[in-house]
């Protein structure tokens, strides 16, 4: 979807984008089926927004449990289908996940295409998709979604009572595909391992190297924030899953103090446990970092769900006590004053900013450049006078904080990191003072 423009020939050709109606049911949280709780269908507009269509009407219901047939009941299928006839839509979109067998019996009777929620987010991922990673992940998420759906999508061939010549045929073709799947599936996850073998490469030379990743709910700004704190040139849109792999930029704090910051993927509720699982090396990049900053969306209409859908991603990728610095971005769209009184008790130590000033910017970069100097410890070291030029970059710093002479000696009080601290032993000659 979009504008394709051929500069040489003198035309262009738009495709229209499509026309969709929302549908969203809300269940009981303990629902079995795994998808309980309440539809946000303003959420889903934006994802069919951004997957390309036009959002012209939508419909809620509430139940106890899904109808098997075609997840809604009757009577709501007949208003869903009189809707799609007055906009004209081509397409619905369920806030809920489908079965096969649940969207064939809708888009035969809606005589529209019909999504689900995991369908759409996948698309959009595949969509938005650039590095060789990326491409990878969303591919495999894919195929894990498709494959326990073969054995319905192929039910039409499976054995039937007294169907001569239709066991054989319905079985033979979904192991194949299932076989087919499975080895793509195996190549995959071998592509990706081997990424992550570079990527571990790359993390042991940034040892001992301070480093943040910024986290949070897709479109909260954290590549805007990324951008002002680094000068990176990384990709911003007003949309969601806008950035879809980690970024990681060196930021220089003076000649000697330099950290790293990551951006990576935006979260979702109800995130595609596939997609999850696919781009756990992305998220990977959290766990190995110094510092979680954990960025939230200040003008959204519940900012405590979006942290809440965010822990609820991470709680499997990183340990508890990763310490965190929880950062509220776009305060220039909210009254500020009314915003800190309410999540500044609930969230001590936030900050609260906007990524497209440049003074909120800079309060960010002071945070990280505090949390790094809170990991520099004081000690006391002895070293020969003939190597005083390795505490050259500490007095530039203002890290030297005591220097006497004895004889060839001298003995200093530095504050430093530990790779600091060790390379002036192990490189230098120096000797730890008790």
């Amino acid at each position: 979807m979009g504008i394709r423009q051929n500069e040489q020939q003198g035309f262009s050709t738009e495709v229209p984008r499509q026309k969709a109606v929302l549908v969203g049911v809300h269940l009981p949280l303990a629902w079995s089926g795994g998808m309980g709780g309440d539809a946000d269908l303003a959420e889903l507009g934006r994802l069919v927004e951004t997957a390309g269509g036009d959002v012209l009407g939508q419909m809620e219901q509430r139940r106890a449990r899904p109808e098997p047939p075609t997840f809604i009941g009757s009577g709501k299928l007949d208003e869903l289908k009189e809707l799609v006839e007055e906009t004209g839509a081509d397409l619905v979109v369920f806030d809920n996940d489908l079965s096969p067998a649940q969207g064939r019996n809708l888009e035969k009777a809606l005589d529209a295409s019909v999504l689900d929620r995991t369908e759409l987010i996948l698309d959009i991922f595949a969509k938005h998709a650039s590095t060789k990673q990326a491409c990878l992940q969303v591919e495999l998420a894919q195929l894990q979604y498709l494959l326990p759906r073969l054995t319905r999508l192929w039910s039409h061939l499976e054995r039937q009572a007294g169907g001569i010549g239709t066991r054989g045929p319905g079985e033979t073709q979904l192991e194949t595909d299932r076989r087919l799947l499975d080895r793509r599936m195996a190549m995959l996850r071998r592509q990706l391992q081997e990424i992550e073998s570079t990527r571990q490469t790359q993390v042991r030379s940034r040892e001992g190297m301070f480093t943040a990743a910024l986290v949070g709910y897709t479109n909260a700004g954290k590549s805007t924030l990324m951008n002002g704190i680094t000068g990176a040139d990384v990709y911003v849109k007003d949309q969601l899953f806008a950035t879809l792999d980690a970024t990681t930029r060196r930021v220089e704090l003076d000649e000697r103090r330099r950290f790293l910051l990551t951006d990576t993927v935006g979260f979702i509720r109800r995130l595609p446990h596939h997609l999850v699982e696919s781009f756990k090396a992305t998220l990977q990049e959290v766990r190995d970092a110094d510092l979680m900053v954990h960025v939230v969306d200040a003008s959204c209409e519940d900012p405590e769900h979006q942290i809440l859908s965010v822990n609820k991603v991470l709680e499997d990728i990183v340990p508890r006590d990763k310490p965190a610095l929880m950062v509220f971005n776009k305060m220039d769209l909210v009254d500020a004053d009314l915003f800190e009184n309410r999540f500044s008790r609930a969230y001590p130590g936030a900050l609260f900013v906007s990524g497209k000033d440049p003074d909120g910017v800079n309060e960010l970069r002071e945070a990280l450049a505090g949390r790094l100097l809170a990991v520099e410890t004081i000690c006391t070291i002895e070293l020969p006078s003939s190597r005083l030029h390795a505490l050259s970059p500490l007095h530039r710093t203002g890290s030297v904080l005591d220097q006497q002479f004895e004889g060839d000696l001298c003995r200093a009080t530095v504050r430093v990191t530990d790779v600091e601290k060790n390379r002036l032993i192990t490189r230098e000659g120096a000797r730890l003072v008790e």
